[in-house]
């Protein structure tokens, strides 16, 4: 696996999948890159530069736990750019990635051609979801054999009295199958000291990236999963309205992983937006 060095001299690793023109991806979590494989077969349209977020993966542990900061990890990324020698990237956030991916382009939108923003967290333009909204969108699944227990420890989740995670695993998928529960043990997070850290105090400053994005001039692609509870429809449909030049697209029946779901359906809406 290549590597390079990030400004602080951590060594960090990225995957490549495929050929042609390159996509620089970055992963939610924070968590192993793997979980995004090859993103349902986006590799047969583009060359995908799938960073390992520092301290996950195959890349390594900083030596400052502040580093793990979001708004720190958009120096990563712009260390990845100039490693591989690209003046313009085309850029792809998935879910917390999402994050990282807009602070990147408020920071540097020279940068950045275009971004694809997948079942995006927005966090970093201060975009929150309710517990009611989550509740609301969990009760299509009302028909699923596992929905009971799910939405009775979603419920307990939202409203504070319980934390039963593993209970709502099938709300993260447009089905809950065996290719599901394999490819959700993959995405967990396995350092909580990156997790911990990422979203701590300065990481996010909503006021000031929203206006960097009034101002963006590139295309940006936000997909949302139908059914995702994570990052709903209607706060892609939020997100997507910071932008002068947003295409918003929720693809049906898909949860938070959506080339999990629909691989040829994902890759033919994002490709088609890369060109």
């Amino acid at each position: 696996m290549p590597t390079f060095s990030a400004p602080d001299g951590t060594r960090l690793a990225y995957r490549t999948y495929g050929d042609g023109d390159p996509l620089l991806c970055i992963p939610g979590g924070p968590a192993d890159s793997r979980y995004l494989g090859d993103l349902g077969g986006l590799s047969a349209h583009r060359r995908l530069i799938v960073l390992d977020l520092r301290g996950t993966g195959r890349s390594a542990v900083p030596e400052d736990a502040a580093t793990y900061r979001c708004d720190r990890l958009v120096d990563d990324v712009e260390a990845l750019r100039r490693h591989l020698g690209l003046s313009l990237t085309d850029l792809l956030g998935h879910s917390a990635g999402a994050n990282i991916a807009v602070r990147y382009a408020a920071r540097h939108p020279e940068s950045v051609s275009r971004m694809a923003l997948i079942t995006p967290s927005a966090r970093a333009v201060g975009i929150d979801v309710t517990g009611a909204e989550r509740r609301e969108l969990a009760a299509l699944r009302s028909g699923e054999p596992w929905f009971p227990a799910a939405f009775a420890a979603l419920e307990a989740i939202t409203r504070g009295t319980g934390a039963d995670w593993a209970a709502v695993d099938p709300f993260f998928y447009g089905r809950w199958d065996e290719a599901a529960r394999e490819h959700h043990a993959a995405s967990r997070p396995d350092n909580p000291d990156a997790v911990a850290h990422f979203g701590a105090e300065g990481a996010f400053d909503p006021a000031a990236t929203r206006a960097a994005l009034a101002v963006f001039g590139a295309p940006v692609l936000l997909l949302a999963g139908q059914v995702d509870l994570n990052s709903p429809p209607r706060s892609a449909a939020a997100f997507a309205g910071l932008f002068p030049d947003a295409t918003l697209v929720v693809q049906e029946g898909a949860g938070h992983y959506p080339w999990v779901d629909d691989a040829a359906r994902f890759t033919e809406t994002v490709s088609a937006f890369l060109g």
